[in-house]
């Protein structure tokens, strides 16, 4: 593509040494792309670990397919289950199928409040169905008797309560009658063990108790709020959704994870691509900057142009020499910025409890972002995108300054000298 002749030039113009303000404008360009290209992956990282972080752990927790009866809570659910498992789709694609009693309570000890979730559950299913990288204190989940509770270790840290000490339960939706009005529902429970999941959401307001204490406390006896479905692919849920209502009977709501968390995903989705187009603006002025630089190389070496068209150097060469030079610099700038980025994007938790550590802030708030640890997932494809849209721009970048010196008229600069 390019000749030896044209690209002696192109890299003895693009590392000449007295080249001025041109040459400033040069490194400033480099550093620029740089700069860009590494934000831009490491940004676009933690996003995208934000992204399958929180959803994996919300949709773990919650069931990919979840089943509802608008009118209450759900009678003969077992039934109900032994039903769906009959269905040919829903036996190809689910791995489980978790019956749920779940309502919102005061959690109280030690002179401490809390709001909280209590979900009622049978423990080998809780244990079966726990997030990668959850970590169990106390008694081992599927030991969890009628009658004992496992609490979010945030939360059993706000009510001051360790393994054995009892949590107060307050219910206001679940009120009990008496000679002077409805009381709310009052009872005790011990805590016996507790999880650590990293989501702060969950670890300071989510309390799971077994599936028969839950429906005594809901008082819903012999029915539960919901039917959890578990994918093999979550991300393949319409066939299995389409399946449930042509078979639950009229009353029934299928809602998938996309349905119950439409704005979470929409946020996270609008939040990616804005600070994406944002962040590509660093680039974009970097490429400017090229632009700058080559023009003012253009002049500086009018006459070298000139002297090289008399002895028979085309145009087409002669663009071609300073899109080399241009683009050299994009190339070396995408080079260095993914080498920095990646690094920065694989090591961004310890750069960060660096920072806070000599900062002496809390720069990453879970109650703020819901996680206890800055997540990070490098995509490949993505590096490479950045780093070849970032050489593509500085391509671009150089077609103006390389049709000027192709147009420059030897006789007219030689004549002026």
């Amino acid at each position: 593509m390019f000749s030896k002749l044209e690209r002696k030039i192109a890299f003895r113009y693009l590392a000449a040494k007295r080249r001025g303000f041109g040459s400033v404008i040069s490194w400033v360009s480099l550093i620029g792309i740089t700069l860009g290209v590494a934000t831009l992956i490491v940004v676009m990282s933690v996003m995208g670990g934000f992204h399958d972080t929180l959803l994996s752990r919300i949709v773990g927790m919650n069931g990919h397919v979840v089943v509802y009866y608008q009118d209450g809570a759900i009678q003969d659910y077992d039934f109900l289950i032994d039903k769906m498992k009959q269905n040919k789709v829903v036996t190809e694609n689910a791995v489980g199928i978790v019956p749920i009693a779940e309502g919102q309570v005061m959690a109280s000890a030690n002179g401490s409040n809390t709001g909280a979730i209590v979900r009622g559950i049978r423990m080998e299913d809780l244990a079966a169905k726990t997030v990668t990288g959850t970590k169990i204190y106390g008694k081992p989940l599927k030991q969890i008797k009628d009658g004992e509770l496992v609490a979010g270790s945030s939360l059993a840290r706000t009510l001051g309560v360790t393994m054995g000490d009892s949590i107060s339960l307050v219910s206001a939706n679940n009120a009990t009658p008496t000679p002077f009005g409805s009381m709310p529902r009052i009872m005790s429970y011990p805590v016996m063990s507790s999880f650590f999941m990293g989501m702060y959401e969950y670890d300071s307001g989510y309390i799971f108790m077994p599936l028969e204490t839950a429906q005594k406390y809901l008082n819903i006896q012999d029915a539960v709020t919901h039917i959890d479905l578990f994918l093999k692919d979550p991300e393949d849920t319409e066939d299995v959704r389409d399946a449930l209502v042509r078979l639950l009977p009229e009353g029934f709501v299928v809602r998938d994870w996309r349905d119950l968390n439409r704005g979470f995903v929409g946020a996270l989705q609008v939040e990616s691509n804005v600070m994406f187009l944002i962040l590509m603006l660093i680039v974009i002025v970097a490429a400017f900057n090229i632009v700058s630089s080559l023009v003012m190389l253009v002049k500086d070496k009018s006459k070298d142009i000139a002297v090289l068209r008399t002895f028979g150097v085309s145009r087409r060469s002669m663009m071609k020499i300073f899109i080399l030079s241009g683009t050299s610099i994009g190339i070396w700038g995408a080079f260095s910025g993914t080498i920095l980025g990646v690094v920065i994007a694989i090591y961004i938790e310890p750069i960060r409890q660096f920072f806070q550590w000599a900062t002496g802030r809390d720069l990453f708030p879970a109650e703020l972002y819901y996680l206890s640890e800055l997540p990070s997932k490098l995509v490949p494809s993505t590096v490479v995108g950045i780093a070849c849209l970032a050489i593509l721009l500085a391509f671009l970048a150089t077609l103006y300054p390389a049709w000027k010196a192709a147009s420059t008229d030897p006789v007219e600069v030689l004549r002026n000298e």
